[in-house]
């Protein structure tokens, strides 16, 4: 998969990897359709991160899913 690319399947990509990454329970309170494009570098970056890391502290957890709320579109 190219993420050098923005789209909506890239964000699709990425956001469903982060939450089997983190083994998030509450699979819709993380959705791709909450984030747009405008976005996505910042996304990309949590991603790289989240793909780098075996484990997660839950102070880490804490903290992506803080970030994740920081970009979500405000509908």
């Amino acid at each position: 998969m190219n993420l050098s690319q923005k789209s909506t399947e890239n964000v699709e990509f990425m956001i469903t990897k982060i939450k089997e990454k983190l083994n998030v329970l509450n699979v819709g309170a993380i959705k791709p359709s909450h984030f747009d494009e405008e976005m996505y570098e910042e996304l990309k970056d949590i991603y790289e991160l989240v793909m780098k890391k075996q484990s997660f502290s839950p102070s880490e957890m804490q903290a992506i899913a803080e970030e994740l709320g920081q970009l979500r579109k405000m509908s």
